[in-house]
């Protein structure tokens, strides 16, 4: 059964009373669903198996790991033979960063389950710690999985660009991307999930105002 990130009328509301773009956005848009893997462990797998790899791609593979091993636990992952986990599209460098978090995990060196209790920097902190993990993969594992209510990625080229074309912008620096993050708190994973949806299209003759590229 899927899952997808849990918000309702109280996020909503608070973003309409605060943005009225954003509002417009919303109420054209509607609902948005994103699906969420809910198990932190899976959540990190599933990062990393994605990275540098097209959506096709990667949801092909991750539909390999699920048919072929079942629950992704780090004692599945461990009992694996590096082998078994490239016969399904991941490669040896993917493969290798996994192994090391599920070790890491397995002996108590890394306490995934102490992240809940913990703010958002620490989180992204310890969780940038492991091999393959950057700060963009820890926020997204913040908001995917861990469903944190205030997660607005900079690094994120589609939140960028979704920036860009609700408020007209023709680029996005730090320090008006800090601007719109202190607007949205404390929702901006919500924020986030109309961005994105705004920057794949979801409104149509939306245009991106970024200066085009010389050729």
């Amino acid at each position: 059964m899927d899952s997808f990130f849990q918000y309702g009328e109280t996020e909503l509301a608070w973003l309409r009373s605060r943005d009225k773009q954003l509002a417009e956005i919303i109420d054209r848009i509607g609902r948005v669903e994103r699906r969420v893997i809910p198990d932190l462990f899976a959540a990190l797998v599933h990062s990393i198996v994605g990275q540098q790899i097209s959506t096709k791609a990667h949801e092909t593979i991750w539909g390999r790991i699920e048919a072929a091993f079942g629950a992704i636990t780090p004692d599945k992952i461990l009992s694996l033979k590096d082998e078994e986990l490239q016969s399904v599209g991941i490669s040896f460098r993917k493969v290798t960063y996994i192994k090391r978090a599920a070790q890491k995990i397995h002996s108590g060196e890394f306490d995934i389950q102490a992240l809940q209790r913990l703010d958002d920097a620490e989180v992204a902190r310890r969780l940038s710690s492991l091999d393959g993990i950057g700060l963009w993969s820890a926020e997204m594992l913040m908001l995917f999985s861990m469903q944190r209510p205030n997660i607005l990625s900079y690094d994120d080229l589609a939140i960028q660009r979704g920036l860009r074309m609700v408020y007209h912008h023709r680029r996005i620096d730090r320090k008006l991307f800090e601007k719109y993050r202190r607007r949205y708190t404390p929702y901006g994973s919500v924020a986030s999930l109309y961005l994105w949806a705004v920057a794949g299209g979801a409104i149509e003759g939306m245009k991106d105002y970024a200066p085009n590229k010389k050729k």
